[in-house]
């Protein structure tokens, strides 16, 4: 258990270390107006460049949430949501598919067999009410992604899950930065509840579709 912990911290690390070197710039430069004016500068490609700062934000200290706040004011909150959602549903499948493709043995070689045990057992249990319920947090949907990766979490489950989190998050964010909305607390409620909501309705179709010959 002490070996996937310390998995767990290094994965961590990987986020942290890069906002603790960059972060507070990229976060001044990257604010929710600087973003928006920085990618109008890329005219029609804008949206483009919207998605790869949020799919970035795997291994960067990219202000995703301020990312598509702009896309918001720049697409309005409809486009502007699409794309925000786009961004963080490619983050999401690169950190999964990279320690997908790293594979399950290696990660039992690293936390050992009963540690890796420990952690299948969690994604089976809790794998797609963690994906879901992360994705507005910082750091976690990083990790999570990753663990879901290297314990082999199906890949349906784990997509719709993912599709849970991050269509209401882009949205969310992309309305609030459209409509210039102050109010934090209630854009934060509605991006940790609509999620679970989803998975609460969509878990049970991934049973019975799992259950089918």
């Amino acid at each position: 258990m002490i070996r996937l912990l310390l998995i767990v911290v290094g994965l961590i690390a990987l986020s942290v270390v890069p906002f603790l070197i960059w972060g507070e710039r990229i976060e001044q430069d990257l604010s929710t107006l600087g973003a928006a004016g920085w990618m109008q500068s890329f005219g029609a490609w804008a949206g483009i460049v919207g998605i790869g700062l949020i799919a970035s934000d795997i291994a960067l200290p990219v202000p995703s949430t301020a990312v598509m706040a702009a896309l918001g004011i720049i697409y309005g909150p409809l486009l502007g949501g699409a794309i925000a959602a786009a961004g963080a549903v490619i983050a999401g499948l690169i950190g999964y598919g990279i320690c997908r493709m790293i594979g399950p043995r290696t990660a039992e070689r690293l936390a050992g067999k009963q540690g890796f045990a420990q952690a299948r057992t969690l994604f089976d249990r809790y794998g797609g009410w963690m994906v879901a319920g992360s994705r507005w947090l910082p750091i976690l949907p990083e990790t999570i992604s990753f663990l879901a990766g290297l314990t082999a979490m199906p890949a349906g489950r784990y997509v719709v899950a993912l599709l849970c989190g991050a269509v209401p998050l882009g949205f969310v964010f992309a309305t609030a930065g459209h409509l210039g909305a102050d109010s934090p607390v209630l854009t934060m409620l509605i991006c940790a509840v609509a999620p679970l909501v989803l998975w609460l309705i969509l878990r049970p179709l991934m049973q019975r579709g799992s259950d089918a010959p």
